[in-house]
């Protein structure tokens, strides 16, 4: 698996950290400017401007450093600013700052406001400038302002401290009223705690398409009662200049310098930091009382110390369900991914030793070491091709970025696209007929320019427009309208579907065979197996989470939930087929759980209420502003 597929299958986890960093710029820089953030970019150019609400790259380039930081100290020397590229990192950080300017541009038309005082007291609250809960004083407040690269001046960073405040206020003022009675709080937590244990068995419509077929008179039935399903969207055809990043990146060379240049000044790309792999037991406490939970917490200890195996007593007594199925194994982890008190006692031990317990927010654990790393560092020998990548690619885009600039410049009609491109050694390409949602032939997926055309005349040509290859300039060549299709157009779609259709009922049918069985006898999973079918067994899970074969399985889940234990259901139709599940236990929120979790789950869920209500709000609101995004200087920014 590559590093890429890596971040994105971690999509979740990124996205949580892209968060508290765009957070920590609402907050502006605060954590940045503690540590310094590395060169800007000409600060004083615009990236964009939201209702007359400036975005410098200045501001852009120090965000975007920190989200760097980010990725690499989660994945540490593996990290590098083109992979960031790919995943689309700057889009996201830039749609965030957008946001942040236009709830600024709405706070202004609403006549929220902030005094001196305020900003004065949120400064002196800030944890940054605090030392034993006291404030650090003016001197140090200015030193730590001027580490700042570049330096800032308190001036600045108070206007910023003063916006962050007027979005709260506009945020606040918006969403303040909004409430959640006792019973609909109640019944959400309950959706979200409430788990049940299953048997499942599901026949997936794939197994059975070998045994169904769709003659033409089913496929032309179909076709005839589904047509609208097979409708043929718009379509458009483009000329286009591609400014192709690949092509100059293979014409670049580095000399040997500058690769160990790039290798010095960016050691801890290549570091890999002390790393543990440890296996733990957790018996939380929430909603229980402690001193149970700690007895029973000792008794274990006591087992795993007296030479019981531990990944046994992991899978027996923990309660954390995403390592207990693994025996309680957390994999490798690297300082400050634990709760500190989970993360001073780890880093402390010796691989084979087990920890007393250890009393966190979730609980009790207690910890065996497997393994240690120490900190390494790759050689220049190891990592050569890697920054040789990286900086042709660096140097590609924007040598990219300038000349489409420039080409921007002399391009205002269709012809001018042949001849800037003649004189630039260029071949115009052109595409076949695509719809909006379509790759582009020689371009593959390219969003922005397929967006662009569907919004262009004929004889309008179109400014630089990012592709993953590069650089694009268009121009509309031809236009075909949405149509209903004649049967042979499509004739291998509709047999598809029928097909499927078909095979979809054959699962109905093999599963009901098989429900009435597994009714009568008491042995779900003996029977399923004397069928010719495999039962699967699930741990305790909740709503949403992913089933074994089914994935998000809404109409089991709902099904699952309402019968009772010991109960098998009918058949039920799932995405790729059907499936017969038996509840083999259910675990409920007891009273005592809903009480002690009641109030802070209030919170938890206005603030998610708010927050969604917020979102809908800006997004109405951000349709009546003037946003414009300038490209080549958002590319100059992160190239």
């Amino acid at each position: 698996m590559t590093m890429l597929d890596r971040m994105r299958r971690h999509m979740s986890w990124l996205k949580w950290s892209l968060g508290l960093v765009c957070l920590a710029f609402i907050i502006f820089y605060i954590p940045d400017f503690l540590r310094g953030s590395g060169a800007d970019a000409a600060s004083g150019e615009t990236i964009a401007k939201v209702a007359g609400q400036e975005i410098t790259t200045g501001e852009f380039r120090r965000t975007y450093q920190a989200q760097l930081q980010a990725y690499r100290s989660a994945y540490g020397s593996n990290m590098s600013e083109q992979l960031l590229k790919q995943l689309g990192i700057e889009q996201q950080i830039l749609s965030q700052m957008v946001d942040e300017r236009a709830a600024l541009a709405e706070a202004d038309r609403l006549k929220i406001d902030v005094s001196d005082e305020e900003v004065r007291q949120r400064i002196l609250s800030m944890p940054a400038f605090q030392e034993n809960g006291t404030f650090i004083g003016d001197a140090r407040y200015q030193q730590l302002l001027r580490m700042q690269r570049p330096p800032m001046a308190p001036s600045e960073f108070e206007d910023s401290v003063r916006r962050s405040l007027k979005v709260e206020k506009l945020r606040g003022s918006l969403t303040d009223w909004l409430s959640v009675t006792d019973k609909e709080l109640e019944q959400e937590y309950r959706r979200r705690n409430d788990k049940v244990k299953l048997a499942i068995v599901s026949f997936t419509a794939d197994t059975f398409r070998n045994q169904v077929s769709a003659s033409d008179s089913d496929v032309a039935a179909y076709f005839e009662s589904h047509k609208d399903d097979f409708k043929i969207p718009e379509k458009r055809k483009i000329r286009y200049l591609l400014v192709d990043i690949d092509a100059m990146r293979a014409k670049i060379n580095l000399p040997q310098s500058e690769v160990e240049r790039a290798y010095n000044n960016n050691m801890e790309q290549y570091t890999t930091p002390e790393q543990v792999r440890a296996s733990h037991i957790l018996l939380k406490t929430e909603g229980k009382d402690d001193a149970a939970v700690k007895a029973k917490a000792e008794d274990v200890l006591k087992q795993a110390r007296g030479g019981a195996d531990f990944a046994e007593l992991a899978k027996k007594h923990s309660e954390d369900e995403g390592s207990a199925k693994n025996g309680g194994d957390l994999d490798y982890f690297g300082r400050g991914r634990m709760v500190p008190e989970f993360d001073q006692t780890v880093f402390a031990m010796q691989p084979g030793q087990i920890s007393d317990l250890v009393k966190t927010q979730y609980g009790y654990h207690i910890i065996k070491l497997v393994d240690k790393k120490t900190a390494t560092t790759r050689s220049l020998q190891e990592v050569r091709q890697q920054i040789v990548d990286q900086l042709s690619y660096e140097r590609a885009q924007a040598q990219a970025a300038d000349l489409s600039q420039t080409i921007e410049k002399q391009i205002s009609k269709p012809a001018d696209l042949d001849r800037v491109a003649k004189a630039q050694g260029i071949v115009i390409q052109e595409s076949g007929f695509f719809a909006r949602d379509e790759p582009i032939l020689g371009l593959g997926p390219a969003p922005e320019v397929a967006n662009k055309v569907f919004e262009m005349k004929q004889g309008e040509v179109s400014g630089a427009l990012r592709a993953s290859r590069g650089f694009v300039f268009e121009t509309l060549v031809a236009r075909q309208d949405p149509y209903t299709p004649k049967l042979e157009e499509v004739k291998d779609r509709v047999r598809d579907v029928v097909v499927k259709e078909k095979a979809r009922d054959v699962s109905k049918q093999k599963a009901a065979e098989i429900a009435a069985k597994l009714k009568a006898s008491p042995d779900f999973e003996k029977t399923a197996k004397a069928s010719g079918v495999e039962a699967k067994m699930t741990e305790l899970i909740s709503r949403d989470s992913p089933i074994p074969d089914l994935g998000t399985a809404p109409a089991v889940e709902e099904q699952a939930f309402s019968m009772t234990v010991g109960a098998v259901s009918d058949p039920i139709p799932t995405d790729n087929g059907t499936a017969v599940v038996k509840v083999l236990e259910k675990k409920e929120v007891t009273p005592d759980e809903w009480k002690n979790a009641k109030e802070r789950f209030r919170e938890e869920l206005l603030t998610d209420r708010r927050n969604r209500f917020f979102s809908a709000y800006m997004v109405k609101a951000k349709q009546r502003m003037k946003i414009d995004v300038n490209r080549e200087t958002l590319q100059k920014a992160i190239g």
